[in-house]
Order: structure tokens, then C-alpha cells, then sequence
């Protein structure tokens, strides 16, 4: 906090490790899916690997939020227990079929990345699917991302209050 570099610098150091170690966690588990239980990806590796980089943009952009409105790592960790990973985990398409859901939580699953993410994944390792099916979902993920690393960069403060 007392270094001389600038808010935007400090931000892009946080995130830049956690997409890299990110980035290489979705090349492990791709490489463990094809090489280890021998499921082929049908569609194109390159772009799986592209729309997963902008959903860890998201992620860490979601971290990142909580991390500027928390007091302590305590707060932090509850925070995201509760209000990002559990909501993603039930409401995003993970565990229960959107479908299934009632409306009102097939409405609020509307906010969340990883059910666009579940979408692109399902589409481009089981059906083979490329862009032009999946444009709308990496569009919301692109704004998602786009979206919640601008209000965490506006509310970053550099300065102990």
C-alpha cells in the first residue's frame, strides 16, 4: 500500500499470478480429461482455453470486488463463501438444472458467470460447437468481467482508512 506505483499497476500485479496459475489449472484439467479418462473435446481447444481466460477474468474480478469491501480476510472469506461461491455452485446450472429451478432463481441465475461458463464448456467438449453458437455466452462473460473489474478497480482505494 505504500509503494509508488499506481492503483491500476497494484491490480493488474494481484490478478496477473491468479490467471497465470488459473490458466494453467484449465490445461491441467483438460489435459488430465483427454490423457486420463480418454473424453475427446469436440470442439476447438483454443477457444475453450480463450472463453475460460475471460471466465477467470471474472472470477478474480469477483475476488477482487470482495477483497475492496471487506474489513479483514475473515470477512472476506465468509463473503465469498456466501454471497459467490455457494450461489454459483446451486443456483448456476452446477449441480441442479436451471430448468428445474423455480423462476425466481432462474431469473437471479441470469447474474451468474458460471452458468454461462457450464454452457460453453458443455458445447465445446460435447457437441463441438464454436463461436457463432456461443457468442452470446462469452459476450456475458466478457461484460461480467469487463463490469465487475471496473467497479473493483473504482472502488480500490491505495490508501489504508
Amino acid at each position: 500500500m505504500v509503494t509508488p506505483i499506481r492503483s491500476y499497476e497494484l491490480i493488474l500485479g494481484k490478478l496477473i499470478p491468479f490467471t497465470l496459475v488459473g490458466m494453467l489449472n484449465v490445461c491441467v484439467v483438460l489435459a488430465v480429461m483427454v490423457f486420463g479418462f480418454g473424453i475427446a473435446v469436440k470442439g476447438s481447444v483454443i477457444l475453450l482455453i480463450a472463453i475460460s481466460g475471460v471466465f477467470l477474468l471474472t472470477t478474480l474480478g469477483v475476488g477482487l470486488f470482495v477483497s475492496t469491501i471487506s474489513k479483514t480476510q475473515q470477512q472476506a472469506m465468509m463473503t465469498a463463501v456466501f454471497f459467490v461461491v455457494m450461489p454459483m455452485m446451486y443456483i448456476s446450472g452446477f449441480i441442479f438444472p436451471i430448468e428445474n429451478m423455480p423462476k425466481v432463481l432462474q431469473i437471479l441465475s441470469l447474474a451468474i458467470p458460471m452458468r454461462y461458463y457450464l454452457i460453453v464448456i458443455r458445447s465445446i467438449i460435447l457437441k463441438g460447437v464454436g463461436l457463432s453458437t456461443l457468442w452470446f455466452e462469452s459476450l456475458m462473460l466478457f461484460l461480467m468481467g469487463v463490469s465487475i473489474l471496473t467497479a473493483s478497480a473504482l472502488r480500490f482505494r491505495k490508501k489504508l482508512d
